[in-house]
């Protein structure tokens, strides 16, 4: 069991990857704004409006039920989702059977293929098991192009984090990153884009491959 199904299931029962889904469902027909994170990607690789040049590959990378992965491929991008959770990729790929759902743990992810945009959302790095920060970012740096970026977003507090998982410090994140050959380009308080604040409790980073 991973600290993710640890936590989901404590909160939602064996059903969980079911309830997750339903949950962003229920907040979009509510009126909430759920795709914050593919917005941030659509403004750091705006797609051609001649539709000359292709489209950004993208990585979701921990995609969950595919919420993220599904709005950008509606908006026009080049998507493939991978999450260790064989539960909810099935969920994500019985809501959309033609895009690229795969199962892949992020400690040994080997795709055969580079990204111009990898994305880590949903928690994904507090939610990583003890232990597998370095290796997570080594595999993802792996996976991106020579000018790819990827985008990373998790809470940084207590009450960012859903309950029963740890706090991972921001500093130590890019410090690991840093050793995979990453470096930071910018840092947001929100996917908008708002400025970042230390007593903000979430934080968006974004980084290059160094040099």
């Amino acid at each position: 069991m991973t600290r993710w199904t640890e936590v989901a299931s404590a909160h939602d029962g064996d059903d969980y990857a079911a309830a997750y889904a339903e949950r962003f469902r229920r907040l979009a027909a509510e009126g909430a704004d759920v795709h914050g994170e593919a917005g941030m990607v659509a403004r750091l690789r705006p797609l051609d409006p001649t539709h000359q040049a292709p489209p950004a590959q993208v990585l979701d990378a921990g995609c969950g039920t595919g919420r993220v992965a599904v709005r950008l491929h509606e908006l026009g991008y080049d998507v493939v989702g991978c999450d260790v959770d064989a539960s909810m990729v099935e969920v994500a790929r019985a809501e959309a059977p033609g895009l690229d759902w795969r199962v892949a743990d992020l400690t040994t992810l080997d795709l055969g293929e580079t990204f111009d945009v990898v994305l880590l959302a949903g928690n994904v790095v507090p939610l990583l098991e003890d232990g597998t920060l370095d290796q997570t970012c080594h595999r993802v740096a792996e996976h991106l192009a020579p000018d790819g970026l990827l985008v990373c977003g998790f809470g940084t507090d207590a009450d960012h984090l859903p309950d029963g998982c740890p706090v991972t410090d921001l500093d130590t994140v890019v410090a690991a990153a840093g050793a995979a050959g990453l470096e930071e380009v910018a840092r947001w308080g929100t996917w908008a884009g708002d400025p970042w604040s230390d007593t903000g409790g979430y934080v968006v980073v974004l980084l290059g491959l160094a040099g």
